[in-house]
């Protein structure tokens, strides 16, 4: 009998990883999950009966945790995928550099050695496209463009990426995908991205309050962001050892003005109020290249940014998020708008 393919994830009950995890048993694979539940775990019940999952609360900053999680009688893990981090430049801010930064990065390098030892053919970062920070010439940036951080987390990001660079010749092989900013439903849905946010607040205050308003940003499904992460398991190594991809689209490429537009479309009493206020980080302004993924890895996106609007609208007039507005369903208190 062929043995099950096996995958860790940590940070598994978050917004992409519960979604991931439904996934990828779908897919047949065996799937350890590991995490603190931080923002609960209610996202990974669906999941708990579930022959092929296994679920341990751990810290990713403790030196064996992902060693002691996965279950002896299961085959040693095909991959994993680290998702755990303090996510966000408000999420960094609150905590401090010095907590971002061994969350974010002695994290990545701790989590990479148990995966070495553990034998897992490779190894998926969660990186952000927050790291290009500003385009100097306003041309799309590409995985080779300048990096230019504009907040702590960015900074944190791209140290862990540096950090896994330098292995691309390890017995684990390490691929990066920089993620656009995410939206849409998952099991355990953030409402403190642009889009998710914007429509809630549209939706419950009827009044919209935007900073930033000519920026440029760029969108990805989250449920395409799931897709990725799955081409980056099942790709030839040879197509990922060692690589950074933009994960996204060039139809998610917006500007917030735009973004509004297509919420009013939707919810046209809304009120819009511009304001000028700078939050002294995440600054970003950029058009993003997606073109190697979608020619190395043929990704290309199933879901718009007006299909996400009709989703989380939906969810939300049907009731099925009780109090959205709960602090669960946010990495920080405020955001970037």
């Amino acid at each position: 009998m062929e043995r099950k393919r096996h995958i860790v994830i940590t940070g598994g009950a978050g917004y992409i990883g519960s979604l991931l995890c439904g996934e990828l048993l779908r897919l047949g694979y065996q799937v350890t999950v590991v995490d603190t539940l931080l923002f609960g775990g209610e996202s990974l019940l669906g999941y708990y009966h579930h022959p092929n999952f296994h679920f341990v609360k751990a810290d990713v900053t403790e030196p064996h945790a992902l060693i002691q999680a996965v279950r002896k009688e299961w085959n040693s893990p095909q991959a994993v995928i680290h998702l755990a981090a303090i996510v966000g430049f408000p999420a960094c801010q609150a905590v401090g550099r010095q907590v971002a930064w061994k969350y974010n990065v002695d994290a990545t390098r701790l989590v990479f050695e148990q995966a070495v030892q553990m034998g897992a053919k490779r190894f998926i970062f969660a990186s952000t496209y927050s790291n290009y920070g500003i385009s100097p010439d306003g041309r799309p940036v590409t995985e080779e463009s300048p990096l230019n951080p504009q907040s702590l987390y960015a900074e944190t990001k791209i140290a862990a990426e540096e950090y896994l660079l330098a292995q691309k010749d390890a017995p684990t092989a390490p691929l990066i995908f920089r993620f656009a900013t995410l939206y849409g439903i998952s099991p355990r849905t953030r409402f403190d991205l642009i889009i998710n946010q914007f429509v809630l607040e549209a939706f419950t205050r009827r009044r919209l309050i935007i900073y930033q308003r000519g920026y440029s940003r760029s969108f990805v499904h989250v449920y395409d962001v799931i897709r990725g992460l799955v081409m980056g398991l099942e790709a030839e190594e040879s197509l990922i050892r060692g690589e950074i991809y933009n994960l996204g689209s060039e139809e998610g490429n917006y500007t917030k003005d735009e973004i509004v537009q297509l919420v009013l479309k939707r919810l046209p009493e809304t009120v819009v109020e511009y304001k000028d206020l700078s939050f002294g980080g995440d600054m970003r302004d950029i058009t993003v290249s997606f073109e190697k993924i979608r020619r190395r890895l043929g990704f290309y996106p199933t879901r718009t940014v007006e299909d996400g609007i009709r989703e989380v609208l939906r969810a939300l007039s049907e009731g099925l998020i009780h109090s959205p507005l709960d602090e669960r369903y946010r990495n920080a208190q405020f955001i970037v708008q």
